[in-house]
């Protein structure tokens, strides 16, 4: 006879012990702990873009049944640990993601700092303070940096740069085709050294050094303006505009104030370095422009279908908000707008994007012509919002809504907008009437207002039925732009309409 061990009866006690009355063992099932969201503004940012991305229903990441099952709702968005990877994978075909070339999402992007965001959006950045061209000048390779603008009391302008300087090299590199990448990267740097030189016949002189640490720069985006009081017997108005900023409409519309006083009977727009802005200020400078629209539509906006409402039809104003820098209204005057016009001549390069482009798209139902000179702009036709980390019942709009714990934002594409007849094919950009190429022209870049700098002479010789001819040497026709786009700068094509929003807060 075998013999159970003590510890088997120990074990049959506890089981005896633990039948009820009916003598049914009960068993207890094992805990499984249920998965829970790591980090909030993971979920912030997917319900942000569920609700307003433009594309919505195009990506499968933004489906309306992905947070159905919230513990796969929550593995999903645990998978990620930084935001702007979670960002562009929730966008449709977005630039970074699938290239240029198949992109549809060119423009979304993450804000990391919501406050430096809208400062940028005023012109208010940390940067050097110049706007460049970067030209491969020949066959062998040779690079140079065209300067194009320098701003008012910027690092650069304080260092001695001003427009029409060439430089060739950057930290001491002198630059070719196979470094440029490399030394490009420089310039992100807070401090950098220019080689400055000089040109004559195709042979570089090397001129100076100029060393320059980055600095906050307001850059005021009316540049320059001018009257020529005799093109063809005419008065013609000449305005570099840099960007749609609405803390500088009041100065813009100082600017029409001297127009109009002087009568003038022709305009030319120059925004062949303005990457877009404020939708509010397009339409405040379209009032000024051409006074016969009366209070017309301007342009309409169309959101998704779960913000339809927000849909609307800017028209062209009588008056304007004055805006501080920090975007709150501080007064408020009458615009001046022109009566002597009927069509406007504008300077574009692919650069000129956005809101300038609305700008364009929006008067040409009302002018008998507005005049593109220049080359292909960029084909901008969407605009953006910022979403904040809002209570879910504000749907993520209004900076005074946001969490305070937190600086994060997104810019999404949320808009199409489209003239008052319906129009709004211009993906590909809009191709100008009279063709010239500004990359040619980087040996001999003439100051702004110039009769004869190569763009405006262009467009003053049209207005006094002259035909003009580019005329350029072999030397000058090996040019090629390399497009390099300066940090600051990477999101410099926007347009957006948070104005559409406050007003609709406001109601």
């Amino acid at each position: 006879m075998k013999y159970l061990p003590m510890w088997a009866f120990a074990l049959l006690f506890l089981g005896l012990t633990s039948c009820s009355d009916s003598n049914e063992i009960i068993v207890t099932p094992p805990t499984t702990d249920k998965v829970t969201l790591d980090d909030p503004i993971n979920s912030f940012i997917w319900q942000g873009m569920n609700s307003w991305y433009n594309w919505q229903l195009d990506s499968d990441k933004l489906a309306d049944s992905k947070d159905d099952d919230l513990e796969e709702y929550y593995t999903f968005l645990n998978g990620y640990t930084d935001y702007g990877t979670l960002f562009y994978d929730l966008c449709y075909n977005h630039a970074i993601r699938v290239g240029d070339e198949n992109a549809i999402d060119r423009y979304s992007w993450f804000i990391d700092d919501y406050v430096a965001q809208n400062n940028a959006f005023q012109g208010i950045r940390t940067r050097f303070g110049f706007t460049q061209r970067t030209i491969q000048i020949n066959e062998a390779g040779d690079i140079v940096i065209a300067i194009l603008l320098v701003e008012q009391n910027s690092p650069a302008e304080l260092a001695g740069m001003k427009r029409g300087d060439i430089v060739n090299g950057i930290n001491g590199t002198v630059l070719n085709q196979g470094n440029i990448d490399a030394a490009f990267g420089g310039l992100s740097n807070e401090t950098v050294t220019l080689s400055f030189v000089s040109e004559n016949d195709g042979v570089l002189t090397q001129l100076a050094d100029k060393t320059m640490t980055k600095a906050v720069v307001a850059a005021n985006p009316v540049h320059f303006q001018k009257v020529f009081t005799d093109i063809g017997g005419k008065k013609v108005g000449y305005l570099l505009y840099n960007s749609f900023a609405d803390s500088y409409n009041d100065e813009l519309n100082a600017v029409f104030a001297s127009f109009k006083s002087e009568g003038i009977n022709e305009l030319v727009i120059d925004l062949r370095f303005n990457g877009g802005g404020s939708g509010l200020a397009t339409t405040y400078l379209a009032s000024m422009i051409y006074a016969q629209a009366a209070n017309g539509i301007f342009y309409e906006t169309k959101f998704n279908a779960k913000h339809s409402q927000y849909n609307s039809a800017d028209r062209f104003e009588n008056t304007l908000q004055i805006q501080n820098t920090d975007l709150e209204v501080i007064g408020e005057e009458p615009i001046n707008r022109l009566n002597t016009l009927d069509r406007l001549y504008v300077l574009t390069t692919g650069s000129t994007a956005s809101a300038s482009e609305l700008l364009i798209n929006g008067l040409r139902p009302y002018m008998s012509s507005v005049k593109l000179i220049g080359t292909k702009t960029e084909g901008k036709n969407v605009g953006s919002i910022t979403l904040y980390d809002t209570p879910r019942e504000m749907d993520f709009l209004g900076e005074d809504n946001a969490n305070p714990n937190h600086k994060y934002a997104m810019q999404p594409i949320c808009i199409q907008v489209f003239n008052k007849d319906g129009g709004s094919d211009y993906i590909q950009g809009f191709e100008p009437d009279i063709e010239i190429d500004d990359t040619f022209n980087w040996n001999n870049v003439l100051p702004f207002g110039d009769r004869n700098e190569a763009m405006l002479k262009v467009a003053l010789d049209d207005i006094a039925g002259i035909v003009s001819k580019q005329n350029l040497s072999k030397f000058q026709l090996q040019a090629k732009e390399i497009k390099m786009t300066l940090p600051e700068d990477r999101f410099s094509n926007e347009m957006y309409f948070n104005h559409l929003i406050k007003k609709q807060l406001k109601d």
